[in-house]
């Protein structure tokens, strides 16, 4: 059986362009996304207006980079790419759980659910292309493995994806519907039977 190979590499963000990105996370937990504005960056940054300039074309763009850095982060958080169709499974239900516990979207899931529908649903953005990447490498070694179905790993992906993320952006209108363990383990048999040979 072959090892499973490291993860692709978040993007790195330099000093400057972390504190503002903290700045910004800090907002959005505190405020929401229409909290986030240059002013407020530089003041809670301690950076001057022109220095967040330098990086971005204004707060959307750092709200925007914000939310990949955050999704940079919990894919991080997996040692390896998956191998096998189980593993792919459990990384999947894994980071949507860390997805869903992260103190940025889980701000946005509960109190800003449109903001998705600006940042991940109007189109494909850096932060959905990174979990594509992660996603499509998966996909290949397990296909490689025998357990994952034949197909073009980046078009399995995008509905991996899509299947993930209306899921998690969904939960809290069926929650009365159907309980925490139920929600998983739909999803784990949705996930699961996309993937099977």
């Amino acid at each position: 059986m072959e090892e499973r190979q490291p993860v692709g590499v978040p993007p790195v963000w330099e000093p400057t362009q972390t504190r503002v990105l903290d700045a910004a996370d800090e907002l959005i937990v505190r405020t929401g996304i229409h909290g986030v504005t240059i002013a407020a960056l530089a003041r809670r940054s301690g950076l001057s207006r022109p220095t967040i300039y330098r990086t971005w074309s204004d707060a959307d763009d750092v709200v925007r980079a914000a939310l990949l850095r955050r999704v940079g982060t919990l894919i991080g958080r997996f040692s390896a790419v998956a191998d096998t169709r189980a593993a792919l499974v459990d990384d999947i239900l894994t980071f949507t759980a860390l997805f869903r516990a992260d103190d940025v979207y889980a701000r946005l899931l509960d109190e800003e659910p449109e903001a998705f529908t600006r940042y991940t649903l109007q189109r494909v953005g850096s932060s959905q292309r990174l979990i594509l990447g992660w996603l499509a490498a998966a996909i290949g070694r397990g296909q490689r493995h025998g357990s994952v179905r034949a197909g073009a790993p980046e078009e399995i992906a995008v509905m991996l994806l899509l299947i993930a993320q209306s899921a998690v952006l969904s939960h809290a209108t069926v929650a009365d519907l159907i309980d925490e363990d139920a929600w998983e383990r739909e999803l784990r048999a949705a996930v699961d039977g996309h993937l099977r040979p």
